[in-house]
């Protein structure tokens, strides 16, 4: 039976960047209490043969009655995604242990695709009502962000979990992207943005 508990899931820093503002965000709702739920934050390394036990060993150990997993991402807004696929491609970066899959299979004989299991469009609005910029965004990519989401929504699924589980990907860091022109967003924005969802799942729950 879920337990009173929201899990949050974010990235260790990756591509030579000293930190992630996935897990960063996270982090300033650990602990927090919403209508009796405690978000609990987990930390997910981005090394291609552990995201999966990584996630899957969160849920058993937090029992959570709703799933978050975040990631960082591109843009100067919240992407909440839509669908997961089953595949790994890493043609830009590599994981953390170097390795670089190319057209690689997440799981043998798994459905091509998972579709989240947050209600996205109801959250934009409500996002976007906060003042925290967002758009809905139909390709996860095919690095570690689509990989832990993939997983999460292949376990609620094989373990018949029946609660909310969906993936968001957060802007870098203003200090990440000195002197560049790259689009960023304030810490202090994405863990706005992320307790709105929070609230929302902890509301329908």
């Amino acid at each position: 039976m879920p337990g009173k508990v929201i899990l949050l899931t974010g990235f260790e820093p990756f591509g030579g960047e000293k930190v992630n503002p996935s897990i960063l965000a996270c982090r300033r709702l650990d602990g927090k209490k919403y209508n009796g739920y405690t978000v609990k934050v987990e930390e997910v390394p981005l090394r291609f043969a552990e995201i999966r036990g990584a996630i899957e060993g969160h849920i058993k150990k937090h029992k959570p009655s709703a799933v978050i997993s975040t990631g960082q991402g591109g843009g100067s807004w919240l992407n909440l995604e839509r669908v997961a696929i089953n595949v790994a491609d890493a043609t830009r970066v590599a994981y953390n242990c170097g390795t670089k899959p190319r057209d690689a299979t997440l799981v043998e004989g798994g459905p091509a695709a998972y579709f989240t299991g947050l209600p996205i469009r109801r959250l934009l609005d409500k996002v976007r009502a906060a003042g925290v910029p967002a758009e809905i965004s139909n390709s996860a990519g095919a690095f570690g962000c689509n990989q832990i989401f993939y997983h999460l929504m292949d376990y609620a699924a094989r373990e018949k979990l029946g609660i909310p589980t969906g993936f968001i990907h957060v802007p870098k860091l203003p200090e990440q992207v000195l002197d560049t022109r790259e689009p960023h967003m304030s810490l202090n924005l994405i863990a706005k943005g992320l307790e709105i969802v929070v609230e929302d799942t902890v509301g329908e729950l």
